[in-house]
């Protein structure tokens, strides 16, 4: 399974500030993934990387991609480039592979025109379902392949499904194509995928012991909008791990060339930034906010809406409990902890991969924070104001109107939908100490230190 970086933001930011220097960059998430848990590749994502990022405008509205299948701690053009590059929006991924072989054309991210698209996870079902799935498409996009992968061809999938809904993918429109209609084409995608997945012959399935699970952590671009899932093809599974940050400054605790210490400041309810990732960049708490299990995530001029994927596989009860069996057996984690608490370094290392199968079932996060009083990180839970569990990040635009003159805030609006500031973060401690991994992130606490 792969990692991936999402940034938006108002300004530009060099690579370097996101792919190298925080302390569990994507560079650093190549070689030391922590929250992979299948250690029979090691906690590696060696198999290529990409970096995809935005330019000026009058380079042209397609993004620049800088790929390679050499692992992203070796390679020394990505330093120069990172160090020496700066963008509005950028996608970093580190590779680990599923599905086809070790080249370019299967490194990430894709892209067509101004989109821009990567993927976390795996198709269920894949070998079954790749020939129906291309002949779904029109000959533009399946002559559009290059790679073998199945994500190469989810994203087909998408441009296909753009098309039909009367957009040219191709057209790369000035100002995108808009979040509500990314959103329902990612949306289609996911649901044609299930209906493949679903078609497979109930023989097929029992002969060969297939999986029809399909694991879709997708982000998708056009410049201007993005849009990111985090989502299964079950109804009692956990997904992969998916994290969001947003606030108005990505810096260092210190002014020092050297500090490494990177943490996102709010000074006040507005977002200048929307950090997404696989995996937190760092280990402060109160920066991230878990993405829920089947939930699809627009962020659009920097504000970030979380909704439900409303078919089959949601459940509206709040207490509903999924299991983080399959994730694990993927080599992965989910985001949400067990009923009995999170895994100990000590209890890692006397399982082995089998009984972390057999750890005690996920519960949802409405149901933990109500029983246990905790959020899914095991700190304790700072109910939202508005009571959804639903988290936006305002643009500069909508600031000014979120103060009076008193100083009391004033009313929000939107352009596409109402939302509310409703997770500021918690209130960061004082002093430059940095905190320990297991006090916040106790799942990206490492299962050995091998020297």
């Amino acid at each position: 399974m792969c990692r991936f970086l999402v940034y938006k933001g108002s300004d530009e930011i060099l690579l370097s500030k996101l792919i190298l220097d925080p302390t569990h960059s994507i560079l650093k998430q190549s070689f030391d993934s922590r929250l992979r848990l299948d250690t029979r590749r090691g906690q590696n994502n060696a198999d290529g990387f990409g970096i995809g990022f935005y330019t000026d405008p009058k380079l042209g509205p397609a993004p620049c991609v800088f790929t390679s299948t050499i692992p992203a701690w070796n390679c020394t053009n990505l330093q120069r480039i990172a160090s020496k590059t700066a963008s509005r929006l950028i996608f970093g991924h580190v590779r680990a592979t599923t599905e086809g072989s070790l080249s370019e054309d299967n490194c990430h991210p894709f892209t067509h025109g101004s989109l821009m698209w990567m993927h976390n996870g795996g198709l269920g079902g894949w070998k079954h379902i790749k020939r129906r799935l291309g002949a779904l498409l029109n000959d533009k996009w399946y002559l559009e392949v290059k790679g073998g992968t199945d994500s190469e061809w989810a994203f087909a999938l998408f441009l296909n499904t753009l098309e039909r809904h009367g957009y040219d993918p191709s057209a790369c429109p000035e100002t995108g194509f808009g979040p509500t209609v990314l959103r329902k084409a990612v949306e289609e995608t996911i649901a044609q995928i299930n209906e493949l997945t679903d078609s497979i012959p109930q023989s097929v399935l029992q002969n060969e012991d297939v999986d029809t699970r399909s694991l879709l952590n997708f982000a998708v671009t056009d410049g201007h909008s993005t849009i990111c899932t985090r989502y299964i093809s079950s109804a009692k599974d956990e997904a992969a791990s998916l994290y969001y940050s947003s606030g108005t400054q990505w810096v260092t605790r210190t002014s020092d060339p050297n500090d490494r210490q990177y943490q996102m400041e709010r000074k006040d309810k507005g977002a200048d930034i929307v950090l997404v990732a696989s995996e937190p960049l760092t280990f402060e708490r109160e920066n991230w906010v878990n993405v829920p299990t089947n939930s699809i995530l627009t962020i659009h001029r920097q504000t970030v809406m979380v909704h439900p994927i409303l078919d089959k596989y949601y459940d509206r009860d709040p207490a509903h409990v999924r299991s983080s069996a399959f994730v694990q057996a993927n080599g992965l984690v989910s985001n949400e902890k067990s009923l009995n608490g999170p895994l100990t370094p000590a209890t890692e290392h006397t399982g082995s991969l089998d009984m972390l199968r057999k750890q005690s079932r996920s519960i949802s996060p409405d149901l933990k924070r109500r029983s246990l009083g905790r959020d899914s990180c095991g700190l304790p839970y700072r109910a939202p104001a508005n009571g959804l569990g639903l988290s936006s990040a305002n643009s500069r635009r909508a600031r000014g109107s979120q103060q009076n003159g008193d100083g009391h805030a004033g009313p929000t609006t939107l352009s596409e939908e109402k939302t509310s500031d409703s997770d500021e973060p918690i209130k960061k401690s004082s002093g430059n100490t940095p905190k320990k991994l297991s006090q916040y992130f106790p799942e990206l606490a490492l299962t050995s230190h091998a020297s």
